[in-house]
């Protein structure tokens, strides 16, 4: 399962299609595959890369550099890298709503923003029952224009992506109503609630438990005919060794995963079909804490791996909203 993406140092593209370090585990997985796309890497240089997200009318990336406190910016047409924003507030994840705004979950200002047309920046969440928010990790936009995050401290036990402070709640995920303020937990039984996707049919949402005992897990839970409440959590998947972060979902209900921790053989996106069956495998030289798609028929996979960002083009598109 190594594939011939092993060291970071010394990553190179593959130079024979098809690329050995895209690997199936599962005959359900080779049509997602074109044997004649590659990996590439299209920028290096940070310290913690997450929270890609892309504007195809604008045929750019942004993902963020949580450390140094910055959004980056990968531009299609020339492929030159820039900076968008800087401080960031320490922006981890990110995504856009249903009319193409920004939405920046902050560790900085603990708080979710979204960036109005104009650049200015709007406080969409910032605390909940008088009480101030963690760290928000994570973020998705629903059909219905709600916005759901999960928040938990990771961001404030230290100074190195954000400022260390004691949480003033529980470990949370949260539903807001961005137009309203209407901001509802959802969920407040996760430890360490992380990346989070629904369903295309947004019947189910999926969320990283990143601190399960004794393994990480992805749970997932039914949404109820309101679209609101959620209800039968059960374990999707569990990790073992592995370190689920960030995530999306292809059209056709597959899990997209940003993958790594404690091996080098686990460093990459590992796929999974909606059953929870481990289907596919993208070896990095590093370990990837999230990742979207994008591209001109969004079938572009971007990943944000530690201290660089990757693509592939893959034979599916990625749902909206993610």
């Amino acid at each position: 399962m190594s594939g011939t993406h092993t060291d970071q140092d010394t990553w190179r593209a593959a130079t024979r299609y098809p690329d050995p370090a895209v690997i199936s585990l599962d005959p359900r997985f080779d049509k997602y595959m074109l044997p004649l796309a590659a990996i590439e890497r299209l920028a290096t240089g940070c310290r913690w890369s997450e929270g890609p997200v892309w504007f195809g009318d604008a045929r750019y990336l942004l993902w963020n550099d949580i450390p140094n406190n910055r959004i980056m910016r990968w531009d299609e047409a020339t492929e030159q890298v820039s900076t968008y924003r800087e401080p960031s507030n320490f922006a981890n994840g990110q995504t856009r709503d249903r009319v193409g705004r920004l939405i920046t979950c902050e560790h900085g200002g603990r708080r979710v923003t979204r960036t109005e047309y104009n650049g200015t920046i709007k406080v969409l969440a910032d605390c909940y029952d008088g009480k101030r928010l963690s760290s928000p990790n994570d973020v998705v936009v629903k059909s219905d224009d709600s916005i759901w995050f999960t928040d938990p401290p990771f961001g404030i036990m230290g100074n190195y992506e954000g400022y260390r402070a004691e949480p003033e709640l529980g470990q949370n995920i949260y539903r807001l109503e961005p137009e309203t303020g209407s901001l509802i937990i959802v969920a407040d039984d996760v430890l360490g609630p992380n990346g989070l996707a629904f369903s295309p049919d947004e019947t189910r949402l999926y969320v990283v438990e990143s601190r399960g005992d004794p393994t990480r897990k992805i749970l997932e839970y039914e949404v109820s005919p309101d679209g609101v409440t959620i209800l039968n959590k059960r374990v999707l998947i569990d990790a073992g060794k592995g370190t689920p972060d960030g995530f999306r979902i292809d059209l056709d209900g597959n899990l997209w995963c940003g993958w790594g921790m404690g091996s080098a053989e686990l460093d990459g996106v590992m796929i999974f079909a909606p059953d929870g069956t481990p289907i596919g495998r993208i070896a990095l030289p590093e370990r990837c804490a999230n990742l979207c798609f994008g591209g001109r028929a969004n079938s572009r996979l971007f990943m944000a791996a530690s201290t660089s960002v990757y693509a592939l083009y893959v034979n599916v598109a990625g749902v909206e909203g993610g």
